[in-house]
């Protein structure tokens, strides 16, 4: 029961520690975008009427969730060379 709980405490001190890593990468961005989600409807025509194009708009998000999922394959790479500098 008490190696249960030292790895549970490990883990979510392992969780924080990768939050805050990847906290810290956000802030370094000057110029992160949030995901838009002007897509309110689906009807290709009320889009096209008003201009949306769904392409361009999936595109873009597509871009700003590769760039989300760069900075937690940072963070992530970060934490386990932390930990690798711990454990020496």
């Amino acid at each position: 029961m008490k190696s249960l709980d030292k790895d549970q405490n490990k883990s979510a001190m392992r969780r924080q520690r990768l939050h805050e890593i990847l906290i810290a990468l956000i802030q370094r961005q000057d110029d992160l975008e949030l995901m838009d989600s002007q897509s309110h409807s689906m009807d290709p025509t009320s889009q096209l009427s008003q201009g949306h194009d769904p392409a361009r708009w999936l595109e873009r998000n597509k871009r700003i969730l590769g760039k989300y999922h760069s900075l937690v394959r940072s963070a992530i790479t970060l934490d386990a060379i932390l930990d690798s500098e711990q454990t020496e």
